[in-house]
């Protein structure tokens, strides 16, 4: 069985909190208190490697390019979070669980994977790294 799932408010580890604030702000729509999160020189790979929101594969580096990405693939959407299992270590977490994405038309992308975060001293995100495989995406059509 993995570690236990913390809640975010008594967790005292740096970069669990940071992920689960993360994950609280895409939750709540809140695109400027999860843009606030991030250390001026971090990287987003979401999924790691070229993929449909990132051909090339070198992440989305900096302030600009990850609030492009808040925009093209969070912000018009519906995501959610279950987070089964969470690994801290140094200034990293690794949490092992399932995104749910409800698209505009109702339909929706579940993504299994392992999502990691790095912080800085400052506990500001320094690289958010998501290990998902593109070809396993589970589409569940819209109701109706």
């Amino acid at each position: 069985m993995g570690a236990p799932v913390t809640d975010p408010r008594t967790d005292t580890h740096p970069a669990r909190a940071a992920s689960q604030r993360s994950m609280a702000a895409i939750e709540a729509g809140d695109r400027d208190g999860w843009l606030a999160l991030f250390a001026p020189d971090a990287v987003v790979e979401d999924p790691i490697g070229p993929s449909m929101f990132d051909p090339e594969g070198h992440g989305h580096h900096g302030p600009d390019a990850i609030a492009a990405f808040y925009d093209t693939v969070i912000g018009p959407n519906r995501v959610r979070f279950a987070i089964r299992e969470s690994y801290a270590c140094g200034s990293e977490v690794a949490n092992v669980g399932t995104i749910t994405t409800t698209l505009g038309d109702g339909s929706q992308a579940v993504v299994e994977g392992v999502y990691t975060y790095r912080v800085g001293a400052d506990g500001r995100i320094v690289a958010l790294r998501a290990f998902w495989e593109v070809d396993a995406i589970s589409f569940v059509p819209a109701p109706g």
